[in-house]
């Protein structure tokens, strides 16, 4: 998919609304960027969008939050940057969560510990704002961009704002 163009941290937040409403129930997303791409406001806005409420905290440091979802089930967002391999996942007891959502930062760390990904998303430094790519990793992740593309999600996050 060609990439979106974020002019600031509310586009970026745009892109993180668009996705949770349309997302499956069931998801796994890579969230892929360099340090200060983008990753943790993604996920931060999209568990909002969720209806999560209260702190919604970095997992910089416990490697994983874990978050009830309003209409049942719950998201998980990790951020792997501190890990040095696979095995460390392992004390997470990420076994009982197939059935979530998981927003995942830093993928590449981990990726052995890891369900495969239903969508990529990789944020990148663009100027003075930032570009979004999104990739398909499943069948269920293709669908979810057909998804977006039927009505003109991603389009609409680049327009300049009157």
């Amino acid at each position: 998919m060609r990439p979106v163009f974020l002019a600031d941290e509310g586009a970026t937040r745009a892109l993180a609304v668009r996705l949770a409403r349309t997302a499956p129930e069931r998801a796994v997303v890579y969230l892929h960027g360099d340090l200060g791409a983008g990753k943790s406001t993604l996920a931060r806005a999209w568990l909002r969008e969720l209806g999560v409420t209260g702190t919604v905290r970095s997992p910089t440091y416990t490697l994983l939050e874990r978050y009830p979802l309003p209409r049942g089930g719950e998201a998980l967002h990790l951020d792997l940057y501190r890990i040095g391999d696979a095995g460390e996942l392992e004390f997470l007891a990420l076994d009982d969560a197939l059935d979530a959502l998981w927003l995942v930062e830093w993928p590449d760390r981990g990726a052995a510990g890891l369900p495969p990904a239903d969508l990529h998303v990789r944020l990148a430094m663009d100027g003075d704002g930032r570009g979004a790519t999104l990739d398909g990793g499943s069948g269920a992740g293709e669908a979810w961009l057909r998804r977006l593309r039927e009505v003109d999600e991603l389009h609409r996050i680049s327009e300049p704002n009157p």
